[in-house]
């Protein structure tokens, strides 16, 4: 830094320069004169060729010594460059203006008074998608659409525009970042998979430089692990969020469902240190009825047996609805008593909506193909399906109210009426069901559409892009 008083080795060799450099010019001024130090030195060619030389090293000395004073602040500037060599920063993407800083805990306000649940879908062939499904190490079989056949690609080109303002483009690093030495997790069920695979792919498509792992396979708990940050994004399967017997990470299947509506202790103590927790549940709940217990499933079973097949367990079978709010209000008092809520951010993605029904877009079509090659989204703004109840999404809102009463700040992620439109962007056949399709399956799942098609989930990219692409505005924008 200018103005910095240079280091002491630097000030002691300039200074003995500078006196020979004063020495030179007297000797050129009198010949046959003796120096200060006793040493005569003949005056001629040789002198002044001595001299030039002896003036061109101590101006390169003291043009090096300025150039240390510079980059040297005084205050142990060579112990910090000494420093930086040897601890391991992130890599600087390209399009990273400063990887190796931080953004100091100041939030930017990228969301603002804009609503970006409200908008409308408008075809982008130049900015969307946000990667390629190919180049996601990470992607998963039951997104990658294109891997099983998917030809037409126009549902990745769609971008989703909230009225009165613009969506902010994801920005991994910038994510990264708030994200240093924290943990992001996702709680729910396989659309909640969905968007963490989402994130995955977003993070890992924008990072290739970054060491990067996945850990934990056919387990409920899933980590993504972004080395030089020490970052995760992990996504733990509850999805009924309470404990249930479909609690298995693979064998999950259970026609006959059952929850603990008051137990969650033993899922949360695999997410209850994440910094930040988005949570989604619904579609497991879309029956009937539920079973709800409120004892153990060891004291049931045990209770069963020694029932002789007489239903001694202390089981309730009611409305689903009244289960989810039950589950809901458990998931919520959790949330108040055991997490540290000036550190965790809280959001909870809203209802994901089906296209199981081809009538509800196409009136009077005599059938039912469900979303199978479906290429264009619903234009219709206030379209909604009939797998989309409003009564699940109010009991949500209204503990998350609750919540904000008693000082837990929740935020609903509100993707349902913007993904009630894309009928177009779902795997339909082109998916993976327990193993890679043959091409036999393929024209069997065509013929039969609605056999096979999955019309619940999400190609990716897509859809669950949006998602996350809102999400990212409120994590960067907190402070």
């Amino acid at each position: 830094m200018a103005g910095s008083t240079p280091p002491r080795k630097g000030r002691s060799t300039a200074g003995a320069l500078g006196d020979g450099l004063e020495e030179a010019w007297l000797v050129a001024e009198a010949p046959a004169k003796k120096a200060k130090w006793g040493v005569t030195v003949s005056f001629g060619l040789r002198g002044h060729f001595n001299s030039f030389v002896l003036l061109l090293l101590v101006l390169f000395v003291v043009f090096a010594v300025s150039i240390t004073t510079r980059n040297d602040d005084g205050n142990g500037g060579h112990e910090r460059r000494e420093a930086a060599a040897t601890t391991t920063v992130p890599p600087t993407p390209a399009d990273d203006p400063g990887a190796a800083g931080d953004d100091g805990g100041q939030g930017d306000d990228l969301v603002g008074e804009c609503d970006m649940s409200s908008g409308r879908w408008v075809y982008d062939d130049v900015s969307y998608p946000l990667y390629k499904e190919s180049a996601c190490k990470f992607m998963s079989d039951q997104s990658a659409c294109g891997r099983f056949g998917r030809t037409d690609l126009k549902y990745q080109h769609w971008r989703w525009q909230p009225h009165g303002c613009d969506l902010p483009r994801f920005d991994a690093v910038r994510l990264l970042r708030r994200l240093r030495n924290k943990r992001l997790a996702f709680v729910g069920d396989s659309l909640n998979r969905n968007q963490w695979i989402s994130m995955v792919c977003l993070i890992d498509t924008a990072t290739p430089t970054l060491h990067k792992s996945m850990a934990g396979g056919n387990t409920s708990l899933v980590s993504f692990r972004i080395h030089e940050y020490n970052a995760s994004v992990d996504f733990y399967w509850s999805p009924l969020l309470v404990e249930s017997n479909s609690d298995h990470p693979v064998h999950h299947r259970v026609a006959d469902r059952v929850v603990r509506a008051g137990s969650i202790a033993g899922h949360a103590r695999h997410w209850a240190d994440a910094d930040v927790l988005v949570f989604n549940s619904y579609l497991w709940w879309r029956r009937q009825t539920m079973k709800v217990l409120w004892g153990s499933f060891e004291a049931a079973t045990a209770a069963e047996a020694a029932a002789e097949g007489e239903h001694r367990a202390a089981y309730e079978v009611t409305d689903s609805l009244r289960a989810f709010e039950l589950a809901i209000r458990t998931w919520s008092e959790w949330l108040e008593l055991h997490v540290d809520r000036a550190r965790t951010q809280f959001f909870f993605t809203s209802i994901s909506p089906t296209h199981l029904y081809s009538d509800e877009w196409e009136a009077g079509s005599g059938g039912n193909h469900q979303c199978y090659n479906e290429t264009e989204p619903i234009l219709t703004e206030a379209h909604r399906g009939r797998d989309t109840d409003p009564a699940f999404a109010r009991a949500v809102e209204a503990e998350v109210a609750r919540l904000g009463d008693r000082g837990v700040a929740v935020r609903v992620l509100n993707v349902t009426q913007l993904s009630e439109h894309r009928k177009d962007a779902h795997p339909s056949v082109h998916r993976r069901q327990w193993s890679p399709p043959t091409a036999a399956e393929m024209e069997a799942r065509a013929r039969d559409p609605s056999s096979a098609a999955d019309c619940i989930h999400w190609c990716l990219p897509g859809v669950p892009d949006v998602w996350n692409q809102m999400l990212y505005a409120h994590i960067v924008s907190s402070s």
